[in-house]
């Protein structure tokens, strides 16, 4: 059965997507402009080699960005989803003796989560929990933020996020929830091992129910003079600092 198709957009998106062996790309709708600047850019990829490539003006790929309005920088593509792997197979199957991942709660803005995948692949997370209900699966602002970050790691798409937390303290795993009351600060913690980060919403936090299945609760020190941080900021400052001190 063929699967059903979406469309990423942006330079970094789409190349990153191309220059993936996994993903199945179906078209790729390019102005002449950005076609000749990419391939002078990447001579040695011979990027469009083996694609259905279509020449569009920028007004026509405009119109296929619709109300997203992103900048698609030129070039966009009509590509399939990855495949994946649950959860559950991923823990099994990863014998690493440090494991990061990021879990979301209600965290439903494409941009947000799109620079919350670039940061988790700049820090070397190794993969992010979400929601499925509240996954914008196929959002072309997620991938454009993402800015490539989306090829690189794995999304595990869960129905319940408590039977998911649940699962993995039974695998050994330590969650922590960052919560603007808790009063321990993160970077006093020894996060080598296998750890969850817990995140929730910008307007509502994390939920009392799934705080309950945290093991550890944790702040990001700030200014005073600052309420706080966006999430997406937030999750960047935690991963950057485990991954410069489990190195």
């Amino acid at each position: 059965m063929k699967k059903t198709t979406f469309l990423i957009v942006g330079k970094h998106a789409v190349l990153e997507a191309i220059k993936n062996p996994l993903r199945k790309i179906e078209r790729v709708f390019v102005t002449e402009d950005a076609q000749k600047k990419l391939n002078r850019e990447n001579q040695s990829l011979n990027l469009f080699k083996s694609l259905n490539v279509f020449f569009k003006s920028r007004r026509e790929l405009d119109n296929m960005c619709g109300r997203d309005e992103t900048a698609h920088q030129g070039l966009i593509a009509e590509v399939e989803q990855l495949e994946e792997i649950t959860l559950k197979e991923f823990v099994i199957d990863n014998k690493k003796k440090n494991i990061n991942l990021i879990a979301l709660e209600e965290v439903t803005d494409p941009r947000n989560i799109g620079s919350i995948i670039r940061s988790a692949v700049a820090f070397n997370i190794d993969g992010l929990i979400v929601k499925e209900r509240s996954f914008p699966l196929k959002s072309k602002l997620l991938y454009k933020s993402a800015s490539g970050g989306a090829e690189h790691i794995k999304i595990f798409k869960v129905s319940n996020l408590n039977t998911a937390l649940k699962y993995l303290k039974s695998k050994d795993f330590w969650v922590s929830a960052f919560d603007i009351s808790a009063k321990k600060d993160f970077t006093k913690n020894n996060w080598k091992g296998k750890n969850v980060l817990l995140f929730g919403s910008e307007g509502y936090g994390i939920k009392a129910k799934t705080l309950e299945n945290s093991d550890f609760q944790f702040r990001v020190n700030i200014n005073e003079n600052i309420e706080s941080l966006n999430i997406s900021n937030t999750v960047s400052v935690v991963c950057h600092h485990i991954f410069q001190s489990v190195k």
